[in-house]
C-alpha cells in the first residue's frame, strides 16, 4: 500500500492510478488520510463498492440487524430482494 500527499497525487495522477492497480493508494492531506485510490476490475466490483458505501444500503443493513435481534433474522433471499427494491 502506498501513501502519498494530495499535492503529489494531483501532480502525478496517472502514475498513482497505475500504482493503484497493484495496491491501494492512500491519499493524505496534512499527513491524515482523506481518500483511497482503488483499481476496479469490472462493473460488478464497482457496484459492490458503491453499495458498500450507500447510505440507503447501510440503513437497510441497520434495520436488518435490528430485526435479527428482535426476530432472529431474515433469509438470504429476502435480504437481497429488499436490497434490490431499495436501490431502484
Amino acid at each position: 500500500m502506498k501513501v502519498a500527499p494530495i499535492a503529489e497525487v494531483k501532480a502525478k495522477f496517472s502514475a498513482y492510478l497505475k500504482a493503484s492497480e497493484e495496491s491501494p493508494v492512500v491519499v493524505t492531506r496534512h499527513g491524515k488520510p482523506v481518500a483511497v485510490l482503488l483499481a476496479v476490475e469490472d462493473e460488478a466490483e464497482l457496484e459492490r463498492l458503491m453499495l458498500a458505501y450507500s447510505p440507503r444500503v447501510q440503513a437497510l443493513l441497520r434495520r436488518a440487524r435490528q430485526q435479527m435481534r428482535r426476530k432472529g433474522g431474515i433469509g438470504h433471499k429476502e435480504f437481497w430482494q429488499a436490497v434490490e427494491a431499495e436501490t431502484q
